[in-house]
């Protein structure tokens, strides 16, 4: 007897850092949407996962390729400025079928540009909603291959034991074989609630055994942690400009008008640092987790297989430095107000002395 073939669905992500803030009230009206529900979790206490501000969805007409395969799907626009485009693909395959099928997707480039596209043209429609917003756009991408619960139920034990293999193939987009060691690293990533369920992170993608209904907040916490990656890999970039900007600055020849124009720079290069630390505080503060300690483990587990966590030491790093060269600075440009005051003084007591000995002669 034939084996019953496993179903779910791929989930495409690309995500857009496309300006600095978007006014999601006024995108509302424009869009003619309402406001999202929080995502529920079947957790057995009052667990849930709060956005401040959560994302506006607006759902998306069927997007067909030219191989014919037909994509549902929907756009999320994030109060920080992202916009990201999720697609769903289902399938029905066996193992060896769905592990080619992951890797043919992840490494195709046909849905980028019609994921581009989509976005643009509807940004066009949310304009007057884009508040800053950049020339050049940031992006990531994401894949998540979401496997539905079958009965009888595998648990997460049985699926490591007999196809782990296939499931680290999966998460890290190789069609050969993996070592032993590099595929135990791989599902030393993952988390499980109850036995049936089953979570397995990577850097550029995530296998999920779950329910449809169970793994939707579970799919939004891995959105999440990229859209926080795209952001603060936009800081970084900033931070790098500006700061090497700065460095041109004091490599320049120290002459007194050159330090005094340093406390103008100075405060623009203070405030500028001051707008990105209360844009990362934003970010940071946008998902609060009440009582759900598990969806917390699970968003940092995410997030530090994505890369959240080494930009933002990046971008730490960079506005402790930045901060240091704003009073390095501000002491310049005091020293060489002090030396003209001085200079000044020195000149009053001159032209004074000058006119003493003219009244004697």
């Amino acid at each position: 007897m034939a084996e019953t073939p496993l179903t779910g669905s791929l989930w495409i992500l690309w995500l857009y850092d496309v300006c600095e803030e978007i006014d999601l009230d006024a995108l509302r009206g424009i869009l003619g949407v309402q406001a999202r529900r929080e995502p529920s979790f079947r957790h057995p206490s009052p667990e849930y996962v709060r956005f401040e501000r959560p994302p506006v969805v607006q759902q998306l007409q069927p997007l067909v390729l030219a191989s014919g395969s037909s994509l549902q799907g929907e756009l999320n626009y994030y109060e920080y400025g992202v916009v990201s485009i999720k697609l769903e693909l289902p399938f029905a395959a066996d193992w060896p079928q769905l592990t080619d099928l992951s890797s043919r997707w992840m490494t195709s480039h046909e849905v980028e540009g019609h994921a581009l596209e989509t976005v643009r043209r509807s940004l066009e429609r949310a304009k007057s909603a884009l508040l800053k917003p950049h020339e050049d756009w940031l992006s990531e991408d994401y894949y998540i291959i979401h496997l539905r619960e079958t009965e009888p139920a595998s648990t997460a034990a049985a699926l490591i034991a007999e196809h782990g293999h296939e499931i680290a193939r999966i998460v890290r987009c190789e069609q050969a074989e993996l070592s032993q060691p590099e595929t135990e690293e791989i599902l030393g990533s993952r988390m499980s609630y109850y036995p049936d369920d089953l979570l397995v992170v990577g850097w550029t993608a995530a296998f999920i055994h779950d329910t449809a209904e169970d793994a939707a907040p579970t799919i939004r916490l891995l959105e999440y942690a990229n859209t926080q990656l795209l952001e603060f890999r936009y800081y970084d970039a900033v931070l790098s400009r500006l700061l090497r900007d700065v460095y041109r600055v004091l490599e320049k020849k120290g002459s007194l008008l050159t330090r005094w124009r340093l406390a103008s720079q100075a405060q623009e290069l203070n405030r500028i640092r001051l707008d990105i630390r209360e844009l990362t505080e934003r970010v940071d503060t946008s998902i609060k987790f009440l009582s759900d300690m598990f969806s917390a483990r699970l968003y940092r587990l995410a997030a530090a297989k994505v890369g959240v966590e080494d930009y933002r030491r990046l971008v730490d790093g960079k506005l402790h430095t930045a901060g240091e060269l704003y009073e390095f600075m501000m002491d310049q440009f005091h020293q060489g107000r002090a030396f003209f005051l001085e200079l000044l003084v020195v000149i009053i007591l001159l032209i004074e002395l000058v006119f003493l000995f003219r009244g004697k002669g």
